[in-house]
């Protein structure tokens, strides 16, 4: 009999009643975690998971719970082992007793042995709570000028001079890393881009892969996930902004393109493309090959990171498809998944609402579609959307906790992530610039001054807190111009800095502010310019 996801195992839901069940019976539970895309978690559901003994061996001796990792991102972060496939068991409890990413046949029927053994010999007391949801306190510190120059050593320290990008490993290809080294160390953060583009981008289908296993960018896991697809088109329209390489704008509309084709649902965008030998083939193969499924799920993070992307895209190159798409792909979130301020993850009645990542990206789309096409229409949901998470997730420190503290296992236990603590910092940065609201600012930065006692620990993966924390000790570079689709408002999109903010309202002329002094006012577009470089008036 073939169960649920093709496997021999008879799954159970993620809930309280398969804990109940563990519990009754004294059996601990057998968690797999798995995406959609994942490769390797369907390679293991077919090698292992497959394999009649196993199957047994795991029903009579486990609660097997079966987790999609993208609808429940709360137990990802909880449970994660460092990849997916993730095999985690736990007790009754939800605490970790072991874990291990793919496993084969024989790999897997070691691991239920001795977990089985530890559990027979130890039952509860083998189990641990993991240190990032253990630990309740925040190494809080003062936002300072420090934090951007400890970042700035960092992207210089870890960087591979050899072959690109950071570390000595498997290459990630940290897009917000790139951003933040684009504006203070251009020749690296080209040179990633570079390496990106040579060695991650399809050239024949578009978009990005996940990732490349070795340190050379070899080996790629060819998945390709919308979020980190937006988050690249940030990245390459960051470089374009800066150094005017029409490469860099040619690599952005090409992901583009395919966010705007395969990966759109027709009302917004959708979740992953699974990665597939199709990818390997030559491009006349391709034409006869039926492309990996495209799982089309509206997320409401992802939906608010390819808004904000194709916003920027189309701020540099007045690109009209991209900004309708990032208007439907709004629309359809706040339409379907938005409730007085309150985003659910996704059209499900089993989704968690609330959620710090889809507030925080959700946010920073709206802010983006305020910046470029004008603020009607975008503030009174970014204000509510904000309001929600501030109200129900800022923490006594002054952070913010991923979601709200309740349900099985572990997720009654709050869990306060550096990055999204920075992207919902960011988010609010803008808001309170667009509003003129202070309120937001110093929530922002009362979220980033709660993990700023450990900035010189930090490394290259936290470049956009570092740069979060930039814009909130300078206050972000503010350019006030006349309503949305003049000359100057245009001119004002395209000042080369990518972390300021361009407010649209009722004038005639535009002012460059920065730490509240405003420049003399300018009547032309050249003249922006021209204060944009002077700085304010003395």
């Amino acid at each position: 009999m073939t169960f649920r996801d093709g496997t021999l195992v008879d799954w159970h839901e993620w809930g309280s009643e398969a804990f109940e069940t563990a519990e009754r019976t004294g059996k601990p539970v057998l968690c797999s975690l798995t995406a959609p895309w994942c490769e390797w978690c369907h390679r293991m559901d077919e090698e292992s998971y497959s394999d009649p003994k196993l199957a047994a061996n795991i029903g009579e001796r486990f609660v097997p719970v079966r987790v999609d990792v993208d609808r429940r991102p709360r137990i990802r972060e909880r449970y994660n082992m460092g990849g997916f496939p993730t095999t985690v068991f736990l007790t009754p409890d939800g605490e970790v007793l072991s874990g291990a990413t793919y496993l084969g046949s024989d790999g897997l029927r070691q691991v239920l042995d001795s977990v089985r053994a530890s559990w027979d010999a130890k039952g509860r007391s083998a189990g641990r709570v993991p240190r990032s949801v253990s630990s309740t306190d925040r190494p809080a510190g003062e936002v300072t000028a420090d934090v951007e120059a400890h970042m700035v050593e960092q992207i210089a320290a870890a960087f591979d001079e050899e072959y690109g990008g950071w570390g000595t490993d498997a290459k990630f290809p940290l897009p917000r890393t790139i951003e933040f080294a684009l504006k203070r160390d251009r020749n690296r953060g080209t040179r990633t881009l570079e390496a990106v583009r040579a060695h991650l981008f399809d050239t024949y289908d578009g978009g990005f892969y996940r990732f490349a296993e070795t340190r050379r960018w070899g080996e790629p896991h060819r998945e390709k996930l919308v979020d980190e697809n937006a988050a690249l088109v940030r990245a390459f329209t960051a470089g374009y902004l800066y150094t005017g390489e029409e490469s860099y704008r040619q690599t952005a509309e090409q992901a583009v393109e395919y966010l705007t084709t395969t990966a759109w649902t027709g009302d917004a965008f959708a979740a992953s493309q699974a990665a597939s030998e199709y990818y390997t083939l030559e491009p006349t193969e391709r034409e006869d090959a039926d492309p990996p499924q495209v799982d089309r799920t509206v997320f409401a993070d992802r939906n608010g990171i390819a808004a904000d992307a194709l916003f920027r895209f189309a701020a540099l190159t007045d690109h009209e498809g991209a900004t309708r798409r990032a208007e439907r792909a709004l629309e359809a979130v706040l339409d379907t998944l938005v409730t007085e301020g309150r985003v659910k993850h996704f059209d499900d009645e089993r989704s968690e609402s609330g959620l710090l990542a889809d507030h925080a990206r959700l946010l920073a789309g709206m802010t983006a579609a305020a910046q470029v096409t004008g603020p009607d229409g975008w503030l009174t949901p970014a204000r509510a959307v904000a309001d929600d998470a501030i109200d129900r997730l800022v923490a006594a420190d002054g952070s913010f906790r991923d979601g709200d503290p309740v349900g099985p296992g572990l997720l009654d236990r709050p869990l306060y992530p550096l990055g999204t603590n920075a992207e919902m910092a960011d988010a609010l940065l803008d808001l309170g610039a667009l509003t003129g609201e202070t309120r937001y600012d110093e929530v922002a930065e009362a979220a980033l001054a709660s993990f700023a006692g450990a900035y010189d620990r930090m490394g290259v993966e936290a470049a956009d807190y570092a740069a979060a924390c930039t814009r909130a000790h300078y206050d972000p570079l503010v350019v006030r111009t006349p309503t949305a689709g003049t000359d100057l408002h245009r001119a004002a999109l395209r000042i080369a800095d990518h972390e300021k903010v361009v407010v649209p309202e009722d004038r005639t002329d535009a002012v460059v502010v920065r730490g509240g002094e405003e420049t003399v006012p300018a009547e032309t577009p050249d003249e922006l310019l021209e204060r944009a470089a002077e700085g304010p008036t003395p």
